[in-house]
């Protein structure tokens, strides 16, 4: 059972469900509590201990049907078959498997693992075996695309099932040289007929598992390529969750991307200068290496998010995104505005991220169903809120910049940009729309040193590399 719980991790994962080592174990202990009486009870231990997002439950709940009753439920049926078939009581069918049972240790003891498997009916062995197989690279190579009867060939041959049927018509033929009965030997011969096709039939199961695996996993990758192009205006609820997810997995991308720069940059850059001087005295052999001791400082981030009915999705994924990233910069500090503005930084420090966003964008830090004024929210920014931005800055602004026709004030950006190490926009309107009807972009523009579009997730992935500290 550890074997087939390890295999099953390796499937979850190439479908896109992360499984760590730790969580591997963990399993396997609760697979070894629950046991495998009552398959519903193996189900929870594992979906308890291998799944981490709600949006990967039914990933592992087909999977988990697939690989657990898929494979082995239709040996078990493929079995039954052939004992309806033979037309033997079960009592009957256990004489006549271990009359072959004698038979091969005296006549074929060399027989193969699949021979011997297929002739004793080892559903056990026959499983392990198909199973081998089909996650070997040499059954990943087939090509998914070929006809089910070329797919079919192709995993036979891998399988050996041509060995094992010249194997087994050798056994019949030695029984009949040893002079056994000739009714046995004709029974024999039918059982050995009925258990080729028995063969036949499991690897055109297995063709169809494998292909309805394929389809899952290219299901679940078109499923996500729609979500990174659909625009967050038109998100439902469902995609909503499973965005917030992908965020939050796109963070922790870059944290590890961090994390691998802190460590090659943790000594410093070569200082070169000092290096050759100090090699004067060995002849000019640089035998000491130098390296400058200055390190950049953590920067700072300010975020002022665009709540408005238009945006309010935008601006949930970032407020997400950007919170997951602090321990990148020495202070996050997020504001939320429609036409006045609040800070929230104490309400993100003082709750789990998604209560914090829940509490910023419904309504209780500002009114949400005033007329967006941007011009009005960044003056009061400067007013209450300058003193927060210095050169350690990167300032993010998230917002359409339809101002209802009010004033712009875009002196406030300006004033920002002098202050600030950057100021970027992110606009979720199609760029072609930007500076008609009551549009500012034009205005704000000037002052940012990038301004993006991102109204999407895959425009987000674009983007993201300029929040993070070089």
């Amino acid at each position: 059972m550890q074997q087939r719980i390890l295999e099953f991790a390796g499937i979850l994962r190439k479908n896109g469900v992360r499984v760590s080592t730790a969580e591997m174990l963990e399993a396997l202990q609760a697979a070894e509590l629950a046991g495998v009486k009552r398959r519903s009870d193996l189900k929870n231990a594992l979906r308890a201990t291998m799944v981490k997002r709600s949006v990967d439950i039914e990933t592992f709940d087909n999977l988990f049907e697939l690989f657990f009753s898929g494979l082995g439920e239709m040996i078990r049926s493929v079995a039954a078959q052939g004992r309806a078939t033979a037309d033997l009581s079960d009592a009957q069918l256990q004489d006549f498997l271990e009359r072959i049972g004698d038979l091969i240790e005296e006549l074929s003891p060399e027989m193969s693992e699949l021979a011997r498997a297929l002739l004793l009916q080892d559903t056990g062995t026959l499983e392990r075996l198909l199973r081998a197989m089909m996650q070997s690279d040499a059954a990943g190579s087939v090509d998914p695309g070929a006809p089910p009867a070329a797919m079919t060939r192709a995993l036979a041959a891998l399988l050996g099932a041509d060995g094992a049927a010249e194997e087994l018509d050798a056994f019949a033929d030695a029984a009949a040289q040893a002079g056994i009965d000739e009714e046995l030997l004709e029974r024999i011969r039918q059982y050995i007929e009925q258990r080729l096709e028995d063969l036949g039939s499991l690897l055109r199961g297995a063709v169809e598992i494998d292909r309805a695996q394929r389809e899952h996993k290219e299901e679940q990758e078109r499923r996500r390529d729609r979500l990174l192009d659909k625009s967050f205006y038109y998100l439902s609820p469902t995609e909503i969750k499973q965005m917030r997810e992908a965020v939050t997995a796109l963070a922790r991308r870059l944290k590890n991307l961090m994390s691998i720069r802190r460590k090659r940059t943790k000594r410093g850059r070569l200082d070169v200068k000092a290096t050759l001087r100090n090699s004067l005295e060995f002849g000019g052999v640089p035998f000491r290496i130098r390296y400058e001791n200055k390190r950049k400082e953590r920067p700072q981030v300010v975020i002022l998010c665009d709540i408005s009915d238009s945006v309010r999705n935008v601006s949930r994924f970032m407020l997400q995104f950007v919170h997951s990233l602090q321990d990148l910069y020495s202070k996050v500090r997020s504001y939320v505005f429609v036409a006045d503005i609040a800070e929230v930084t104490k309400l993100f420090s003082d709750n789990d991220i998604q209560s914090a966003i829940h509490e910023a964008i419904a309504g209780n830090v500002v009114n949400v169903y005033a007329h967006s004024d941007f011009g009005k929210a960044f003056r009061q920014f400067h007013r209450d809120h300058i003193e927060a931005i210095d050169g350690r800055t990167t300032v993010i602004i998230l917002g359409d910049a339809r101002n209802n026709y009010n004033a712009a004030n875009e002196w406030v950006l300006r004033d920002i940009q002098q202050r600030a190490r950057q100021v970027i926009w992110l606009n979720p309107e199609n760029r072609s729309t930007w500076g008609f009807g009551d549009s500012e972009m034009s205005k704000y523009a000037a002052y940012c040193d990038m301004v993006e579009e991102c109204r999407n997730l895959r425009q987000l992935y674009r983007v993201v590399d300029m929040l993070v500290p070089a």
